[in-house]
């Protein structure tokens, strides 16, 4: 098939992972309103067309956080993520860097840190979550330090699992642990492709980061319940101001909707903040991430570095998400499924993809370089 746009990649996706795996990344939760509300309300913003200016020369090119970028852009922290190709978040970065952006790696990876940063030249951002286990979370704080890491995501709106719907019919989180495991079996022998490559060539499938809790022969099975044990519902702005003072590099937090929270993350000393609501996959029925953004980037003005996530699906998104006020976006759905589409080849083309169609947009309003684009851009939010 022709793989001109997101959706394509979508699709040849879904044509080659196992449905279980194609449902973790594509769904959301409850009823999935926010996650449909994501990219529609991001549709309905309406860019400014103008015309006879020299726009033979645009650049995508940025700083952020001091790192040099070729574009606005970087790979959000995904859940699993590896498992989607061999050894996924290897590929992934790789692709990353010679795109010339970031990657960050969650801290459930199926890929270890150590492992991601032997095979790239330079460090990747991290992301982690406040879980109960405070040791362990230190623990992985001084790996990421080892590793190199400089920026350090911290995501704050998940101290309790969402109920996601597609996963339990998927038979990812629903059911015995055999009738899972049978489900899941036979999902895995229609699709040789991915059972050869990933299920196969692709071992050891240990849970990257958190295989050392899990012990050796854990599976996605001990990895739900892990993670439901050790999502953390008492945790304060407190805890992440300790943990602030315990990182001296960039500290991001990822997961604020409300301009109030934006300015509590300012207080305490984060260089940016991530407007995100999980790609839709926790509080169904908050607002979306586009819309929540120009309240915040009014609320901090520039205390903090704006980035945003949740629903970007073009280089026209990109555009639209830096005239209303972030500095960057990060994509997390776009690299998976091109990642399983076509591997390394798949996320090296999505993000050539994004850079094109930045252009286009840039352009076509007018604009030469990313400090160009601003609210004078926006024609209407509906």
């Amino acid at each position: 098939m022709i793989l001109a746009n997101i959706d394509d990649y979508r699709e040849l996706a879904r044509r080659r992972l196992p449905h279980f795996l194609f449902e973790y990344i594509d769904g959301g939760a409850f009823s999935e309103t926010t996650l449909r509300s994501n990219a529609n309300d991001l549709q309905k913003i309406l860019l400014r067309q103008r015309v006879l200016r020299d726009v033979s020369e645009v650049s995508t090119a940025t700083t952020l956080f001091g790192q040099k970028l070729a574009m606005p852009i970087g790979l959000a922290p995904v859940g699993i993520a590896g498992l989607n190709a061999r050894r996924g978040e290897v590929q992934a970065a790789q692709a990353a860097e010679a795109a010339g952006v970031p990657f960050c790696l969650s801290t459930v990876s199926a890929c270890s840190i150590d492992e991601v940063r032997a095979g790239v030249n330079n460090p990747v951002w991290f992301q982690l979550y406040m879980i109960r286990d405070r040791g362990f979370l230190r623990e992985m704080l001084a790996r990421a330090k080892a590793a190199g890491t400089n920026t350090l995501l911290f995501t704050v709106d998940m101290p309790v699992p969402a109920t996601r719907y597609r996963d339990m019919r998927s038979g990812l989180s629903y059911g015995t642990m055999f009738q899972r495991k049978l489900t899941r079996s036979l999902q895995v022998l229609r699709r040789p492709q991915w059972a050869w490559d990933v299920g196969i060539c692709g071992r050891p499938h240990s849970l990257g980061n958190i295989a050392p809790v899990l012990g050796e022969n854990a599976g996605i099975d001990e990895f739900w319940a892990w993670l439901g044990k050790n999502f953390d519902p008492t945790v304060t702005w407190a805890d992440i101001d300790r943990i602030r003072t315990e990182w001296d590099g960039h500290f991001i937090i990822k997961g604020i909707l409300d301009p109030d929270d934006a300015k509590q993350a300012a207080n305490i000393g984060a260089n940016g903040i991530i407007v995100s609501n999980h790609g839709g996959r926790q509080l169904d029925g908050a607002s979306s991430s586009i819309r929540a953004l120009p309240k915040i980037a009014d609320a901090v003005g520039d205390d903090v570095t704006l980035l945003m996530d949740s629903g970007i699906r073009s280089g026209l998104d990109v555009v639209r998400a830096l005239a209303l006020g972030a500095k960057a976006v990060m994509i997390g759905r776009p690299w998976v499924y091109a990642l399983a589409a076509r591997q390394k080849t798949g996320a090296s083309e999505i993000l050539q993809l994004f850079a094109n169609e930045m252009r286009v947009a840039m352009a076509l309003s007018g604009c030469t370089k990313i400090s160009d684009i601003n609210r004078d851009m926006i024609e209407s939010i509906d």
